[in-house]
């Protein structure tokens, strides 16, 4: 073995390495890969890692900057025209994902995938005569830019369209539909869009049919983006291939269904929810993403923090009475329930859970999915729980009155009971569990505390920018009770390749949590209304959602403007 190989195959070892020391890949994958090598030669390891699913380009890239100290070539260094002499062929650049970033009299400079594989850099220096320098590119990025350099410009959806053979929707034939959504221009397409999913980090991707266009926005931060969609033509194809992937029947268009999808993709091990509604020109799919790996069940990091965040952490830790998390869809309840559990979490204690669906698996939790069809609901669930001699029980929802009673006895035989419920603020938690039927000494004597909460967008803390607060804001929002002296800032996103140009990355929680009082406990018998709890919990020292979303904005956490998005001024 020469000098240069030595070289080289230490540094693949030092990739491969940090890639299983990253929980990236195992030792059973790694085997795979190797087997596959010897199948498919053309294929260099980091490929095959892509191609497989066992990877990410993105952890691909990071990991070589990490193992050979190259630097790694940003998406906006690529050119839109090729700065390499024209003799040098297309076809070489794209079987060896490489691609010219600059080019001067004495030397040229390319992003390539592997920086490893020294045959490009020998290969270019012989048929240019100048040095050449490298950059680490992500695959998907360097593909890209040479279709943008030698092809059409097209992406990759263009691209999936231009190899789809199929006629204007007319076909309602069954057999015919599942040869469709069988071919691989269809497979690809639904594979593309996952993919497009997973790398922006979404977590929901909506598919809905229109008459004469087939719409997909994924959710990101808690905002709909469009991105590149299949023609209209494959409508039926691409919900069919759904259908399929989520064993659902895709011969019944008339009635909502449910599914779920377990796959690989780009490294990540994915749980996928996937619901379908019929509408005017076809059904409606929103896919859930549930991706375990970026699962947050950290309270500091979830934006718990403050005198608030200390209460809510006092209460959750009191041995039995009920604690209730409340707001609207998608406002971030079950991530801070599993939060709380795993602050519960220790062996002293038993903890079970009934949930509707289980969306994250917690080691040393015995957590019971919920099954209506078969008469496994939350009450009969529950009913059978209490003699399973739990000291914290978890319910994924109070949804009627027989869960709320058998939850409000539980607190009373000494158990700790989280649960969620669906209102805009902590007071209304209370009236809407007196709507339910549950009487007002039971509700003042069990319920320890309710925490509301929102999700706001997280700024990109590589690119925000602060800029002074208008002495008009000042004023009206009076922001001197947050800052009482020097210059008040707030900030405001920008963009750049970490936020993918967005300007926001992740998001973060804004609460506010209603502690049980001797005063509160009054007004409950009373049933007074939600506003007056309110008012009462303000004045004994809550601090309403608003007012924390405004202390994060100052903080240059979020912006003002995600605030006001998602709380209104009390």
């Amino acid at each position: 073995m020469d000098m240069d190989t030595a070289e080289n195959s230490a540094k693949y070892a030092t990739f491969i390495n940090l890639l299983k020391g990253s929980g990236k890949l195992s030792d059973t994958d790694l085997g795979k890969v190797r087997r596959m090598q010897k199948s498919a030669p053309d294929d260099s390891l980091p490929q095959l890692l892509i191609k497989l699913g066992l990877c990410s380009d993105n952890d691909i890239a990071n990991n070589f900057v990490a193992a050979t100290g190259i630097q790694r070539a940003a998406a906006a260094h690529y050119p839109p025209q090729s700065p390499l002499p024209d003799h040098i062929s297309q076809r070489f650049l794209k079987q060896h994902h490489a691609v010219g970033l600059t080019a001067d009299e004495q030397q040229i400079e390319i992003a390539v995938m592997d920086p490893v594989d020294d045959y490009v850099v020998q290969a270019l220096q012989l048929a240019t005569g100048k040095t050449v320098t490298l950059q680490i590119g992500q695959l998907a990025e360097i593909d890209a830019a040479l279709e943008l350099q030698y092809g059409e410009g097209k992406s990759q959806m263009d691209k999936l369209r231009d190899n789809l053979d199929v006629e204007q929707e007319g076909s309602e034939d069954l057999e015919h539909l599942k040869d469709l959504a069988s071919e691989a221009p269809i497979i690809k397409m639904v594979n593309y869009i996952l993919q497009k999913a997973v790398e922006s980090r979404a977590s929901d991707v909506h598919i809905e049919p229109f008459e004469q266009s087939l719409k997909v926005r994924l959710r990101i931060d808690g905002v709909l983006q469009d991105i590149d969609s299949p023609p209209v033509a494959s409508t039926a194809a691409v919900l069919s291939r759904i259908k399929i992937m989520a064993k659902l029947n895709i011969a019944e268009r008339r009635l909502p269904q449910d599914g779920r999808i377990k796959l690989q993709m780009i490294g990540k091990e994915l749980d996928l929810r996937v619901s379908t509604i019929p509408t005017l020109h076809g059904e409606s799919v929103v896919i859930r993403l549930l991706d375990k790996e970026n699962a947050v069940l950290d309270f500091e990091t979830l934006g718990f923090v403050g005198k608030q965040a200390e209460r809510f952490m006092e209460v959750l830790a009191q041995p039995h009475g009920i604690l209730l998390i409340t707001g609207p869809t998608g406002s971030g309840k079950s991530t801070s329930l599993y939060a709380a559990l795993k602050t519960l979490n220790t062996p002293e204690r038993k903890i079970i859970t009934v949930e509707d669906p289980v969306e994250y698996q917690l080691e040393g939790i015995n957590q019971i999915q919920a099954k209506p069809q078969i008469g496994l609901t939350f009450a009969s669930a529950l009913r059978s729980i209490v003699r399973q001699d739990p000291d914290v029980i978890m319910i994924g929802e109070m949804r009627d009155l027989e869960t709320a009673k058998i939850a409000v006895q539980s607190a009373l035989t000494g158990h700790l009971v989280l649960s969620t419920l669906h209102t805009n603020d902590a007071a209304a938690g209370v009236t809407r569990l007196q709507d339910m039927g549950l009487e007002e000494y039971l509700l003042s004597s069990t319920i320890n505390g309710i925490l509301a909460q929102r999700l706001v967008r997280r700024l990109c803390p590589h690119c925000k920018q602060a800029h002074p607060a208008a002495d008009a804001v000042i004023e009206e929002m009076q922001l001197r009770r947050w800052q009482p002296s020097g210059d008040i800032r707030f900030y405001k996103p920008v963009g750049c390749p970490a936020c993918n140009g967005i300007g926001y990355k992740g998001r973060l929680a804004i609460i506010e949590f209603l502690t049980m009082t001797d005063t509160i406990r009054k007004q409950i018998m009373k049933h007074e209304e939600a506003f007056v709890i309110q008012q009462t919990a303000i004045e004994e020292g809550m601090q309403t959602m608003y007012e924390d979303g405004v202390g994060k904005a100052l903080q240059g956490t979020t912006t003002l403007e995600e605030v006001l998005r998602v709380t209104t001024e009390t």
